[in-house]
């Protein structure tokens, strides 16, 4: 039922799936990021997914085989996203695909690539906008590893609360002897969670995500770990602490959360932030989801409930 071709977008590799019928009228594109901290993943790791999206939806799909670190260092990753998403941008007319109807979308650090990519947009005056993004159990903040979710989820499979921050030190080739430092969050001068506090502070949470949640100790600023890691507040890697003038101009936004999944609050966080701004939100919970659920969609019994539901809400979005 597909056409797939690979291909390089201004020197970024993708793979685009576009359906074998004809359509009468040009078609909706999507840009898809795989998950994998930037460090692991690939078009092939996601392809069941991209398919199924593209034959579902009626889409043209690409995926985007971004340069993962440390073979290229931060904001590489971003970059070639973004490399990829303007180049369909500017040819969408050449895959039969209207370029007012794109659509962004990516789980895990694909949807911190995603929701970076929507913002550096929006003030583009020279290409068509983005019509949508989607975010898939996104990681979208390295300001505070304390949330309810993080304390519940902090010994989960697949991805605790330590091995978060050690895989955000490994991507940006910083020192993993600072992990305890910015679990406690000492990497954060006290300015600065004031500043933020208005978008990152466990109160924002709903009560309901709240159950059994303990307030942590305060801890001081180390200025040597805070010095290190300044890369942590850059809204490419936090996108959540983009101004309001930037996010009240965000495209239509999907957000799928994880109940087992310590990233479960940045989605939440982010909903509110959208929402407090005039964006409009669809909002999926998975009662019963887990963060890298998505990466078992189509393996049969080694699937999961949650990660059929999670490509449906997606194609159901995008449609």
């Amino acid at each position: 039922k597909l056409f797939i071709k690979d291909l390089h977008f201004d020197e970024v590799p993708v793979r685009i799936y576009l359906p074998r019928v004809p359509s009468a009228s040009k078609q909706r594109g999507v840009v898809f990021f795989h998950g994998g901290c930037g460090m692991f993943g690939s078009i092939r790791s996601h392809e069941r997914i991209c398919r199924y999206i593209a034959r579902k939806s009626d889409s043209v799909v690409v995926s985007v085989g971004y340069h993962l670190s440390p073979e290229r260092k931060y904001p590489a990753q971003t970059l070639d996203c973004l490399t990829a998403t303007v180049h369909f941008l500017k040819t969408a007319e050449n895959y039969g695909v209207d370029p007012d109807r794109i659509i962004v979308c990516g789980d895990s650090a694909g949807g911190t690539f995603t929701a970076s990519v929507c913002q550096e947009l929006v003030n583009r005056k020279d290409i068509p906008k983005i019509r949508a993004q989607v975010l898939i159990y996104p990681f979208l903040q390295a300001l505070n590893f304390n949330l309810p979710s993080h304390q519940k989820n902090a010994f989960i499979a697949f991805l605790s609360r330590e091995r978060t921050v050690h895989f955000i030190l490994r991507y940006l080739k910083k020192d993993c002897s600072m992990k305890e430092a910015i679990l406690a969050g000492s990497h954060v001068p006290e300015s600065m969670n004031l500043k933020y506090k208005k978008w990152i502070y466990p109160d924002l949470i709903p009560e309901i995500f709240k159950l059994g949640y303990k307030p942590p100790l305060p801890t001081s600023l180390l200025p040597q770990v805070h010095e290190e890691t300044k890369e942590l507040f850059d809204t490419r890697l936090s996108p959540l602490l983009a101004e309001d003038a930037v996010v009240c101009h965000l495209p239509d936004t999907c957000i799928i959360t994880c109940e087992h999944d310590v990233l479960r609050d940045d989605g939440l966080l982010y909903k509110k932030r959208l929402e407090d701004n005039n964006v409009k939100v669809t909002w999926h919970h998975m009662e019963e989801g887990f963060h890298c659920a998505l990466g078992f969609f189509g393996y049969g019994i080694f699937s999961f409930p949650s990660s059929n539901k999670m490509v449906n809400h997606t194609v159901n979005f995008i449609k």
